[in-house]
């Protein structure tokens, strides 16, 4: 199979779909790899690096477009790109489409096949895909959280870990999944008060078990994130429903008896976000202000170290890369029931039912597409 591996272009964007080392792999399994001009520079890795690797080097990304039965992304094909998929090409990248139906409805008209990191699932129940950058945003939400708490950034004027004789900051994460568990871990490294709110008992018992007395856990209660987010110094949201739009668990009006100074992150806004008041933001505008509450909502968190989260992706990304190039897309999804819970979009049908309710469109199993 020809792999094709584009720059990518989202404002701030560095990751790239394959390492040097993903692509030695791939063409070691008999496949070629098409790497455009400069697309590994973010990561510090030469155009020479993937020709040692075996790959070709394109000059724009409308050769690799042409050239590739599958692209290997990280983010969504901005629509520049989504204009260059063609029917029965394979699009293997993250997508988050439930609060995006713009780029959705390209998707369906493209009539590739579109194969979303963030559904791809395992034998446990997780999310194989999603974990790693979930991981590495968790960690970020607190470093992010940290530096917007200082009063020239907009904070209150509050040094997370506090120091001898004066109070630390109050850290409320919401969700004790992967993105909570890593920014537990950072927060309470750096000295902070943390309380984690989650609806699972077990969730709630693992945490305690992790990390002992110095975690302060909750049971998620309307009453428990209105009594906890409005006197909290930094509130970071991590809850996700795999492909569906993120519940708006703070509402405008608890933002606004929210502390002035305080900060929310919102990890979720990929999915649309878990606070009321959330809105994407960049790299190059991370943040806005609603009611004197400090947003953070960065919508590719993990670009912002994208050597280690580069990697970290391609860990995870490689074998099913491999599955994919070696049995032929059809092949492969229908050896492994978790790699065809990646299916959003195939051939202009919508195959994950969470993405086709959210967009109020006709949903077609993975299933039946692949009988067809």
């Amino acid at each position: 199979m020809r792999i094709g591996v584009p720059k990518e272009i989202k404002v701030l964007e560095n990751r790239v779909g394959m390492t040097p080392e993903s692509v030695r792999e791939a063409v070691d399994h008999g496949h070629e790899a098409i790497v455009e001009h400069d697309a590994g520079q973010g990561i510090g890795m030469a155009d020479d690096d993937y020709v040692r690797a075996g790959a070709k080097i394109a000059a724009t990304a409308r050769e690799v477009f042409d050239a590739a039965e599958m692209i290997v992304k990280v983010k969504e094909p901005q629509h520049v790109e989504r204009r260059m998929l063609r029917p029965g090409q394979v699009l293997f990248t993250y997508l988050h489409l439930a609060p995006d139906p713009e780029q959705a409805k390209d998707l369906v008209e493209s009539g590739a096949v579109c194969i979303a990191y963030e559904t791809v699932t395992s034998a446990t129940g997780g999310l194989p895909l999603l974990a790693p950058m979930s991981e590495v945003a968790g960690r970020m939400a607190v470093q992010a959280g940290a530096h917007y708490l200082e009063k020239a950034h907009g904070g209150k004027g509050i040094l997370l870990g506090g120091v001898p004789g004066v109070d630390p900051a109050k850290v409320v994460v919401l969700g004790g999944g992967v993105v909570g568990t890593h920014a537990i871990h950072i927060a309470l490294g750096m000295g902070a008060e943390v309380w984690v709110l989650d609806r699972s008992v077990d969730v709630l018992r693992r945490l305690w078990t992790q990390f002992g007395r110095p975690l302060n856990t909750v049971f998620s209660t309307r009453d428990a994130i209105d009594r906890h987010v409005t006197n909290a110094d930094l509130v970071i949201g991590g809850v996700l429903i795999p492909g569906a739009s993120a519940p708006k668990l703070v509402s405008a009006a608890q933002i606004k008896q929210m502390k002035p100074g305080s900060v929310v992150v919102d990890v979720a806004i990929d999915q649309g976000g878990c606070f009321e008041t959330s809105r994407p933001t960049t790299h190059a505008d991370p943040t806005y202000i609603v009611d004197d509450v400090v947003h953070y909502c960065v919508a590719n968190m993990p670009g912002g170290v994208p050597r280690t989260s580069t990697f970290a992706l391609n860990n995870a990304t490689l074998p099913f890369v491999l599955a994919l190039a070696d049995k032929g897309w059809k092949r492969a999804l229908a050896a492994d029931l978790h790699l065809r819970n990646g299916l959003n979009i195939a051939f202009g049908k919508v195959t994950y039912r969470a993405v086709a309710d959210a967009l109020h469109l006709k949903f077609v199993s993975a299933d039946a597409v692949l009988a067809a």
